[in-house]
């Protein structure tokens, strides 16, 4: 297998901790909305929000159009802000290691699928983003994972062999996504597993640096 120069992160759920539940409160109070219809409604737009095809104000009122729920500029904002929140939880441990990574002269590239307003407000909230070699987040490009052009403009970004970069994501179709490409993959699924699997692949250099 060869060496690992640089590592690829998605963001959310790899860097962020699991979404804050009371930011999903805030949504359903300003919505109007039971639990099940509002994630309904959230989620089916969601890609097209990521991919860039809608902005974050045009997707929030799809979201409560779907709702049958108008709403005001203030509620507006207040969504957006919510949003953000849901998704900024920090993932510390993994956060701490990407840093480690980076004070070791490993690359670090963030690859995530994440809309305008969603960019904006992580990198407000989340300064340590900027120790990162290269981003490349979704709504900038109109492309999304798992589609292949992205993982080949995250590569190009990191000036980095295919081969040589470790990406690691939530989800199994990014990882399949990015193995087509030519990558090494660590699905993360906690991160308790997330070492042992480290450790199965030969990678306690990474771990231990």
């Amino acid at each position: 297998m060869p060496t690992v120069t640089a590592v690829l992160f998605d963001y959310g759920l790899v860097l962020s901790a699991p979404p804050d539940p009371t930011a999903w409160e805030t949504f359903k109070q300003i919505l109007h909305a039971d639990e099940p219809l509002f994630h309904a409604a959230y989620w089916k737009p969601r890609h097209d929000y990521d991919r860039g095809t809608l902005s974050g104000e045009a997707y929030w009122r799809k979201v409560a159009d779907d709702l049958d729920r108008s709403l005001s500029v203030g509620e507006l904002k207040q969504l957006i802000h919510a949003d953000t929140i849901l998704w900024t939880q920090p993932n510390q441990p993994m956060i701490a290691w990407a840093a480690a990574l980076q004070r070791a002269g490993i690359k670090t590239g963030i690859l995530s699928n994440l809309g305008d307003e969603m960019e904006a407000g992580i990198l407000s909230r989340c300064p340590w983003l900027t120790g990162f070699s290269h981003h490349t987040f979704s709504h900038r490009l109109k492309i999304a994972k798992p589609e292949q052009a992205i993982y080949q403009h995250a590569i190009e970004g990191l000036q980095t062999p295919a081969a040589e970069i470790l990406f690691i994501d939530d989800r199994e179709d990014n990882i399949a996504a990015a193995h087509t490409a030519g990558m090494q993959v660590v699905q993360y699924t906690g991160h308790s597993a997330f070492l042992e699997t480290m450790h199965e692949q030969g990678h306690d250099d990474l771990l231990n640096i």
